[in-house]
């Protein structure tokens, strides 16, 4: 979230950056500046009143040494009065901070200055394409019609087990999803990534502290009982790991990388976009997360999205990367970059992963703070994360570029792991 600080201080221009998120802020930022100026009232009295009970209680003494016990009993009264008063004023502060923090967390993240405007996913600027488009014959199959001619994930199954958007992978096509989450593993830990193997349960501090709350809590999975919540990534146990945590400056960047499931209760519609693989409810996903020195973080988000693009590389797919226009951006982000890749027989781009910076957003959150050497002082660490990578529509795309008429060839870069070279 934006700290007070820079609301008090930059009104106009959070204002402005946040039209490109197509926002109306002014109305908010009001409100909080309205109720930070009654907070600061009520505390500037409140230490007044403590300092001139202070100085009261050091009289006190001196009074009684000489032997003037009704001024001292008289100025005794008079601390119990600033006492009462000051209790009072506490009191009528904690609505305040209840609601200022309220009205802070309504506000998204500032957009990166290069980020364009625009309302939606048709205003993305497409920034580079690789691998070749090839055109195929009509005869080439959707993966839904794959994955039931060589029985490898089974939808009916699922949905009996548990409902829609719950598969279960079968055979050599469990073998092709944990072969590439460990390839997708392997790779990370290769470029530096640290390993780490989260809960897939949070409390609502973790929630909060990526900002999944209270901004998407009707899109996360709720155990009632116990007030957690099924992650919808791993981006919010992992970067919770360091909530309330003061680092090092010489730590940074921190960089781990983790394999989960993930529950996401998005709105069902109908038609090719949400069939199959195209989206789930429960899927596996490898995320990277970066913890990063402020000056430092948008070299990251490079290094990041460098590696996302080098494993689609690697699995020889066409692939496109995308800045998000302010309409299309998360909440949390203040830069994005999505990474699609072809889907030769749905003819059409499929969203497998994004990559983010949230600058120091999130951190404000986490109270995730670093220390300089030397330096007494404190600052908001950058926080970032991307998918490497969400697995269902890279399955997906997989099972339609490679298939012929023998079979779904497997990526070479996949078969020390898959154990097998073809699905037939």
């Amino acid at each position: 979230m934006l700290t007070i600080n820079r609301i008090r201080e930059e009104r106009d221009f959070i204002i402005e950056r946040l039209k490109i998120k197509n926002f109306k802020a002014e109305e908010i930022i009001d409100k909080i500046l309205l109720l930070d100026s009654s907070r600061r009232e009520i505390i500037s009295r409140s230490d007044t009143m403590q300092a001139e009970m202070n100085r009261i209680s050091k009289e006190i003494g001196a009074l009684i040494k000489n032997g003037k016990k009704s001024e001292a009993e008289a100025a005794k009264e008079n601390t119990y009065r600033l006492k009462e008063e000051i209790r009072t004023l506490s009191e009528k502060l904690i609505p305040i901070d209840n609601d200022l923090k309220n009205e802070i967390v309504r506000l998204p993240n500032l957009p990166h200055e290069s980020v364009p405007a625009g309302h939606g996913a048709d205003n993305n600027v497409i920034v580079k394409k690789g691998g070749a488009i090839i055109d195929v014959p009509d005869t080439f199959l959707p993966h839904w019609d794959l994955i039931k001619k060589y029985d490898i994930i089974d939808f009916d199954l699922g949905i009996k087990l548990t409902g829609a958007g719950f598969p279960v992978y079968k055979g050599k096509g469990a073998r092709l999803e944990r072969a590439l989450i460990s390839f997708f593993l392997d790779e990370g830990t290769k470029a530096g990534y640290n390993e780490v193997l989260p809960p897939i349960l949070v409390n609502e501090d973790s929630g909060f502290g990526t900002g999944q709350l209270p901004d998407k809590e009707g899109q996360m999975y709720h155990v009632g009982i116990d007030n957690f919540y099924l992650i919808p990534t791993a981006e919010v146990p992992v970067t919770n790991i360091y909530r309330d945590v003061i680092l090092s400056a010489e730590d940074l960047p921190v960089m781990n990388i983790a394999y989960t499931p993930c529950f996401r209760r998005e709105a069902g519609s109908w038609g090719a976009h949400v069939r199959g693989l195209n989206r789930l409810h429960q899927f596996d996903k490898v995320e990277i997360v970066q913890i990063a020195h402020p000056d430092k973080s948008y070299k990251s988000l490079e290094d990041m999205v460098n590696h996302v693009e080098s494993l689609i590389i690697k699995l020889d797919l066409p692939y496109r990367i995308l800045k998000l226009c302010g309409g299309d951006m998360s909440f949390t982000s203040a830069l994005t970059y999505d990474f699609e890749v072809w889907s030769a027989a749905q003819k059409r781009w499929l969203e497998v992963s994004s990559v983010s910076n949230f600058e120091s957003f999130q951190a404000n959150r986490l109270k995730c703070r670093f220390k300089e050497k030397g330096d007494k002082q404190t600052r908001l660490v950058h926080t970032l994360n991307g998918s490497a990578l969400a697995l269902p529509r890279i399955v997906a795309a997989l099972l339609e570029n490679n298939q012929s008429e023998a079979g779904i060839k497997i990526p070479g870069v996949l078969v020390p792991y898959t154990g097998f070279e073809i699905i037939n």
